[in-house]
């Protein structure tokens, strides 16, 4: 869906600055108010994993500094970390052009994923031979 807020973010020069609560407020929120987020390690550049937030997620992850995504299934906030110990630490957050994307790069303490693996991205897709293989890869990739 064409954002018109954000396509004329385009034109603007590197530096140019805008109001950070009426670029949140203008992102493209689903039917269900949310919009998908990708988590990435600040240090390596690894994709870490996809949730989703809505804007209240957005604001308490700006304030408290600590990654808050909406569980979808649980209809609640999940802050990253709080049973299992393994938290994410904002580093920083950037929109999409179109604003209908976020990726946050944080600070991962311990796995990403509930598996206890680094990364929810472990399962290859190897088309020559039609199949997935279960892999963490080198580096954690």
């Amino acid at each position: 869906m064409l954002n018109r807020f954000y396509q004329t973010l385009e034109a603007q020069n590197d530096g140019a600055t805008q109001s950070l609560g009426e670029c949140i407020a203008r992102l493209n929120f689903n039917a269900e108010g949310l919009i998908p987020v990708i988590t990435q390690c600040h240090m390596s550049g690894q994709v870490l994993m996809q949730a989703w937030m809505n804007q209240a997620a957005i604001e308490k992850t700006l304030v408290s500094g600590h990654m808050t995504y909406w569980s979808r299934s649980r209809r609640d906030f999940w802050i990253k970390g709080e049973t299992s110990g393994h938290v994410q630490q904002l580093v920083s957050m950037r929109f999409d052009c179109d604003g209908d994307a976020i990726l946050c790069l944080v600070e991962q303490t311990g796995a990403a994923c509930h598996t206890g693996r680094r990364t929810c991205f472990y399962l290859w897709v190897d088309s020559n031979n039609q199949q997935v293989v279960l892999q963490q890869g080198e580096n954690g990739y």
